[in-house]
């Protein structure tokens, strides 16, 4: 086993911290009621589960390449979406409703991240077009193909 390194350490936390968040959703999905409706939920966390479990098996024995680490600077990047993506699981999904919260969120994490200007009107159509597919995608995926319980609440 290596010695543990700045860069080791932070990806054994991320990974840590990734899989106890999966762990976390996976035993909700297998716990909830009715069954039938966390079908999909419950596969998509088990293997979800399996893969971070794994992921933080290597970085605790150092069989994963880390890299730098995260750098402030890139840390300070990331903070925002962050932010949103912690207000959306916690907060707008079941207030706001699923779709209605994923369309504010998506629009928001595009406007932040997008490098097009923020002052031109085109830029803006296209995110709002992308937006729209993308819920409509969503859609699509989740109300009539899987036909799987998405929350609902103001909106939709």
């Amino acid at each position: 086993m290596s010695s543990i390194t700045l860069p080791r350490l932070q990806h054994i936390i991320g990974s840590g911290s990734v899989a106890s968040v999966g762990v976390t959703i996976c035993y909700i999905s297998y716990t909830q009621t009715p069954s039938e409706a966390f079908l999909f939920p419950r596969l998509i966390s088990t293997v979800f589960v399996i893969l971070a479990l794994w992921t933080f098996v290597k970085a605790c024995l150092g069989w994963t390449k880390v890299g730098n680490g995260v750098s402030l600077t890139q840390f300070k990047n990331l903070a925002p979406g962050l932010i949103i993506a912690l207000i959306y699981i916690f907060w707008a999904a079941k207030g706001l409703g699923f779709y209605t919260a994923t369309s504010i969120a998506f629009f928001i994490l595009l406007s932040l991240y997008d490098p097009a200007p923020h002052t031109v009107l085109k830029s803006w159509l296209k995110r709002i077009i992308t937006t729209a597919c993308f819920i409509a995608v969503m859609y699509g995926l989740f109300a009539l193909l899987l036909k799987v319980y998405t929350p609902r609440e103001i909106f939709f």
